[in-house]
């Protein structure tokens, strides 16, 4: 039961590090759409 656990633990241990290695080198693109927003004069104090 012990190398049960110790299986288990070890193959979590490796999901959590490999998913954090796939976070640190994937290439996320940019958001490429425009936003364009009119904010009214009243907003802003004179």
């Amino acid at each position: 039961m012990k190398n049960l656990s110790r299986l288990i633990f070890l193959i979590v241990v490796l999901i959590i590090v490999g998913g954090g290695v796939f976070l640190a080198t994937w290439d996320i693109p940019a958001p490429s759409r425009t936003i364009e927003k009119e904010l009214p004069d009243e907003r802003f104090p004179k």
